[in-house]
């Protein structure tokens, strides 16, 4: 589908955007945008990629002229351009309102007036049952992308919504601060052993981006199935790997941090269809005549449990080992 395509990445100079670019760039898409605020980021990405099809693009979200004027003549966007880390979100919930709901509804706003045929919005496990600023603002987002699916012609532009968690060894993730503190034989920082996260690899995460692409209907919410692991043997099998006799350091929970993580609620499961490796959400088909529900019924109350990382398939410290195995930045360090 993207051959001879041009596809636009916003926020594209983060750990998904060159993910993404090693995905495309060999499939014969015509033309990548990266759209970003980040100068820096994007002259060394240019310098190392080198490739005449990649076009770069200063600007922010929150501006609509700048989104406006990158988008002519793109055909598909992936909107990854967020503020992700929880606890700055936290201090600073209105920049996360600004960047995560007001921008996402920029690009999306401009990606319906230039024609843009798919726009996929990435949103997180933070979004379900959310309480934190983070979550909340992509809560918010997933909302907006669903009313404004249903006002927009679907023939001219589809909006649709990818939702997972934590991305093993994206930046700012916990792999890469444990594999710096083991590496300068710093003691090991977690805030709660018990504490269950998701495990997703960044060629996962564009897999699901994709399969979002090409499948959605408008409105629709994609979600991947996915282990976890507890944070305590994600610690300890970190330094089985490295053979590192580095202390563990229990330091409690951050601002706005959970002790598992749902990718979706009872409510959502109980509607959502079952595409083997993925669920899918259709958008609410109800609109706002309910009178009519008093006489025709709802749908039964939900039963289903929602999904999450205490309830979905536990890696023991040996299942961990083998994930961690597959990620380039473990290999390097032990190859090192």
């Amino acid at each position: 589908m993207l051959k001879d395509k041009i596809l636009m990445i916003t926020g594209g100079t983060g750990s998904f955007g060159n993910a993404v670019l090693k995905r495309v760039l060999s499939g014969g898409v015509r033309e990548v945008r990266i759209f970003s605020r980040d100068e820096k980021k994007q002259e060394d990405m240019r310098i190392a990629l080198n490739n005449d099809k990649v076009k770069f693009y200063i600007g922010d979200v929150r501006i609509y002229e700048s989104i406006d004027d990158a988008l002519q003549g793109v055909d598909y966007v992936f909107h990854a351009a967020a503020l992700k880390q929880v606890p700055s979100c936290e201090f600073y919930p209105m920049e996360a309102l600004r960047t995560n709901v007001q921008g996402a509804e920029n690009v999306m706003r401009a990606a319906i007036a230039n024609g843009v045929k798919s726009c996929v919005v990435l949103s997180t496990d933070k979004a379900v049952y959310p309480i934190n600023a983070m979550g909340i603002s992509k809560a918010m987002m997933e909302k907006v992308m669903v009313a404004k699916s249903r006002l927009c012609d679907p023939s001219r532009t589809v909006l649709s919504a990818t939702r997972y968690g934590n991305v093993m060894g994206s930046r700012g993730s916990v792999i890469p601060l444990f594999l710096d503190q083991l590496q300068s034989g710093k003691p090991l920082t977690i805030t709660d052993p018990n504490m269950t996260r998701f495990l997703m690899s960044l060629e996962e995460s564009v897999d699901l981006v994709l399969f979002a692409f090409e499948h959605a209907q408008p409105g629709d919410i994609f979600v991947q199935k996915a282990p976890a692991s507890t944070i305590g043997d994600l610690a300890l099998a970190m330094k089985g790997l490295l053979k590192s006799k580095s202390e563990v350091q229990v330091i409690g929970t951050r601002h706005g941090e959970k002790l598992y993580e749902s990718l979706l609620s009872r409510e959502e499961r109980a509607r959502a269809d079952d595409l083997g490796n993925y669920y899918r959400i259709p958008a609410e088909s109800r609109d706002l005549k309910y009178a009519q529900y008093f006489v025709e019924g709802e749908v039964a109350i939900p039963t289903f449990d929602d999904y999450n990382s205490h309830n979905t398939h536990r890696l023991d410290l040996d299942g961990v080992k083998q994930v961690l195995m597959k990620l380039d930045i473990i290999r390097a360090a032990l190859n090192e």
